[in-house]
């Protein structure tokens, strides 16, 4: 098993950044992927950046240019990943939860809030 904790949720102006660290501790060797996902009030969770062991990435249209999910590449490491999140808009207010995916499940965060409000 593993279990994700997120951290680097906030309260920021449009326009503004913020960085959210996804660790992790338990059996992270099997990893295949880990991803960020953000859900609204009455909305549907959603994809926003995932990254794969190989190093690919994928993003969600919404957040393409604006968005960079990225981990610790020391030692090859696949933890913590990070999203640095810039111009920041009103629309990106959302839980942020971590997913890890690995060969026996996929594995779920808190989450942690993110505001964008002026």
């Amino acid at each position: 098993q593993v279990q994700p904790v997120e951290s680097g949720g906030g309260l920021v102006q449009p326009g503004g950044s913020l960085r959210l660290s996804c660790a992790a501790s338990g059996n992270i060797f099997s990893i295949n992927s880990m991803g960020w996902y953000r859900q609204a009030p009455g909305n549907q969770r959603e994809l926003v950046a995932s990254i794969f062991n190989s190093g690919s990435t994928n993003y969600a249209d919404s957040v393409k240019g604006r968005f960079t999910i990225s981990r610790n590449n020391a030692n090859n490491a696949k933890l913590p990943v990070y999203l640095q999140m810039n111009s920041l808009k009103p629309e990106d207010t959302a839980v942020y939860y971590c997913k890890v995916s690995t060969f026996s499940g996929n594995y779920w965060g808190q989450g942690t809030q993110v505001t964008v409000s002026s």
